[in-house]
């Protein structure tokens, strides 16, 4: 359980550092209008994000 829970871990790093590495400016564009966001749009992006996993995570088992 460890080891698939480090490996999902460094996968998500991966997919997180590849817009920046390839498009710095459109990453740093983009993080500047998230910030503009209110915490109701940032909480329901949160938690679309979280229920997509999910159901990834249960379609694939």
């Amino acid at each position: 359980m460890g080891t698939t829970f480090l490996m999902a871990f460094a996968l998500m790093l991966v997919i997180e550092g590849v817009l920046p590495f390839l498009a710095p400016s459109l990453w740093r564009e983009t993080f500047r209008r998230i910030t503009q966001l209110t915490d109701g749009q940032i909480r329901f992006f949160g938690l679309t994000s979280m229920l997509v996993g999910l159901l990834l995570l249960f379609l694939t088992r």
